[in-house]
Order: structure tokens, then C-alpha cells, then sequence
């Protein structure tokens, strides 16, 4: 009988330790993917993009928290007189195209203007 005590105490350090196991808990997963959806939402109205386009986007992340985030920066963005900020993602991609590419597509080009001017 005295072994009863003994487990159940055991058992309930060993729950109550589970955070510091890096165990989450479902109401934990839940608040993280909560705070992230808004995150993303929010950054998504900040870049001026559409609630549309931020759900194509980020396809696995809750719509409805995206939506929340995304109103939120919109209701701030406008209480505060805040202009969007435009993603430098395509002008970066754009520019770090190699020269050795754009000379082989102009290559390219004159080629087939070349052919066209014999055949005229």
C-alpha cells in the first residue's frame, strides 16, 4: 500500500515536468499557431498585400488567425497614417540574375532578328 503514494507523486512530477521536457501541451501548439497565423497576417497587410493572396501564400497556416492578424495591422496601419512597405523579394531575385544569362537570351534575340532580315 505504501507503494500507491509513492507512484502517484512520481507520476505527477514527472507530468507537471513535462514542459521542461519540451513536451508541449495541445492548448500550447494551439496558442503558438494562433500567434503565428496573426503574425503572418499582420506582416502580410503591412507589405500591402491582399488577405487573398496572404491565404495562397501560407496554405497550412490558419485562416482565420492570418485573418485576425491581418485586420489588426490594417485597423493600426490606418489609425497611424502608415504606409505599406513593398516586398524586395522579386527586385532581389530579379537582380542577382547572372550576366552570363541575360547575354545568352539577347544572343537569342538577335539570332532569330538575324534570320528574319536573310529571309526578307
Amino acid at each position: 500500500m505504501p507503494r500507491l503514494p509513492r507512484l502517484l507523486i512520481l507520476a505527477t512530477a514527472l507530468l507537471a515536468g513535462c514542459d521542461m521536457l519540451g513536451i508541449e501541451t495541445a492548448s500550447a501548439v494551439a496558442a503558438k499557431r494562433e500567434t503565428e497565423g496573426k503574425a503572418i497576417g499582420g506582416a502580410c497587410r503591412h507589405a500591402g498585400r491582399a488577405i487573398e493572396d496572404c491565404y495562397a501564400l501560407n496554405r497550412k497556416v490558419d485562416k482565420g488567425a492570418v485573418f485576425a492578424g491581418w485586420r489588426e495591422m490594417n485597423d493600426y496601419m490606418r489609425e497611424y497614417k502608415i504606409i505599406e512597405v513593398a516586398p524586395q523579394l522579386a527586385t532581389a531575385i530579379q537582380s542577382a540574375a547572372s550576366p552570363a544569362d541575360v547575354t545568352a537570351a539577347d544572343a537569342t534575340v538577335d539570332d532569330s532578328h538575324a534570320k528574319k532580315k536573310k529571309g526578307s
